[in-house]
């Protein structure tokens, strides 16, 4: 029946990806229906709060193109990058992986994706490869974080041990920072040239992209004489107070609102609704400011393609967590047999166990303590800490579904046997080498 079942998920995942559009959604929601009515699994709740994050945050995106704001960025950009295109490839984590450090939450990274895969069409550099990089690198930085969960986590199991969250980030952070690196330099020159794609000259002829160089006027504000409304400005103001908002909300839980509950426990308000709120009162202040047609939001390409990134990720991500949670007896106990006949594939089983729980932090919860219990070393498991980053290994994560829906020039895809997808390569190359870097830097700080 496990079989039977994962086999399911696989062919929904497969299906909706050569589909396209809204179709890992759809499939994703057929599949569940499959597991729901046909084998009895309970479905698991639906991820709400993933998928109004990411309409908050599409939603602040849109308007700031509406009102301009996407043909500035993306003319400073094109400065920045003008002596060497190239760099993109660099330069995208490195954005990413910050957000996300400062935030503790890899879900930032969406309000700088179509920045990210517009520049890099119209300087000729093939989005993929950037795009792959910085999915990986919001990824990585979890694990780098002092504020995320999984780091709050791991650092509850090792402190009676007397370890710190110094000593945890003295290792994480320089060892993603040396993958995501390593991933960036192999991704470089990935792939076929973007002029040379085939499926995105077929694009360009089908006329659902602009050819390299050419301006995209899908979403554009600018007049014919290429002149930029003077709320343009204004909206990237706007929207870069609100994604540095976030980051401040994140990195210093101090300043969000307390409440007690229904218990009489004090709360502090969460990030997922801190950044809601955020991102939408940003869409607000923009239209006010710009005084930008709200139809033009919903016109506009990034609107497309985020909404269509909400279908397929309420529906995938439903799918996956639902047969996940019905079969994690089976799962836990066959990777805690495989642990406790071979100690050194305790890394291999963080990866796996990521893979299936989708969350670093469940993973880190989950097997961590099993590691603490073999009598495995505190360094050794620190060490091991960024391989609990493998949820990029199925194509069904948010980010993932997001960054493909995003660049629409069809270079950032699920491959045709499912597993040779954009982010497969980066990913292993940033968590292999994070985990090998973490284990030299143990022998020298710890």
């Amino acid at each position: 029946m496990f079989l039977l079942q994962l086999i399911i998920v696989l062919l929904a995942i497969y299906a909706g990806s050569r589909l396209g559009g809204i179709g890992l959604g759809v499939m994703g929601g057929l599949g569940l229906a499959i597991l729901t009515f046909g084998f009895g699994l309970v479905p698991s709740d639906p991820p709400i709060d993933v998928i109004l994050m990411i309409a908050a945050v599409v939603t602040a995106t849109a308007t700031m193109q509406a009102a301009g704001g996407m043909d500035v960025l993306v003319k400073i950009a094109e400065r920045a990058l003008r002596r060497n295109p190239h760099r993109i490839t660099f330069m995208a984590p490195v954005v990413t992986y910050l957000f996300t450090l400062c935030a503790g939450t890899g879900h930032v990274a969406y309000s700088v994706m179509p920045v990210i895969a517009e520049v890099a069409r119209q300087s000729g550099v093939r989005p993929e490869r950037p795009m792959s990089v910085a999915v990986i690198a919001s990824q990585q930085a979890i694990t780098a974080s002092p504020i995320s969960a999984a780091t709050v986590a791991l650092l509850a199991l090792l402190a009676p041990q007397g370890y710190t969250l110094p000593n945890i980030l003295l290792i994480s952070i320089p060892a993603t920072i040396i993958g995501c690196i390593a991933a960036a330099l192999v991704m470089n020159r990935y792939g076929k040239a973007l002029a040379e794609d085939e499926e995105f000259q077929r694009r360009v002829e089908a006329g659902t992209v602009p050819p390299i160089g050419e301006a995209d006027r899908s979403g554009s504000a600018a007049n014919d004489d290429g002149k930029l409304p003077r709320g343009a400005v204004a909206s990237v103001f706007i929207f870069l107070v609100g994604v540095i908002a976030v980051v401040l909300f994140g990195s210093f839980p101090d300043l969000r609102p307390s409440y007690m509950d229904a218990e009489g426990v004090m709360k502090t308000l969460g990030m997922p609704i801190v950044v809601e709120i955020v991102m939408l009162s940003v869409g607000g202040i923009i239209l006010l400011v710009s005084r930008a047609p709200a139809e033009r939001v919903v016109k506009s390409n990034i609107f497309s393609a985020g909404m269509q990134a909400v279908i397929s990720i309420f529906g995938i991500a439903w799918l996956g967590d639902t047969f996940f949670r019905g079969n994690m007896e089976i799962i836990d106990a066959a990777i805690k047999d495989t642990v406790t006949a071979a100690p050194w594939m305790f890394a291999v089983a963080l990866f796996f166990m990521s893979i299936l729980l989708s969350s670093q932090a469940a993973t880190v919860r989950g097997l961590m303590p099993l590691g603490i219990a073999l009598g495995m070393p505190a360094p050794a498991l620190i060490a091991m800490f960024p391989s609990v980053n493998g949820y990029f290994f199925l194509p069904n994560y948010p980010t993932v579904i997001a960054a493909i829906n995003f660049d629409r020039t069809g270079t950032t895809r699920i491959g045709r046997y499912l597993l040779n997808h954009s982010f497969m390569v980066p990913g292993l190359v940033a968590t292999i080498v994070s985990v090998a870097v973490g284990f030299g830097l143990t022998k020298i700080f710890l």
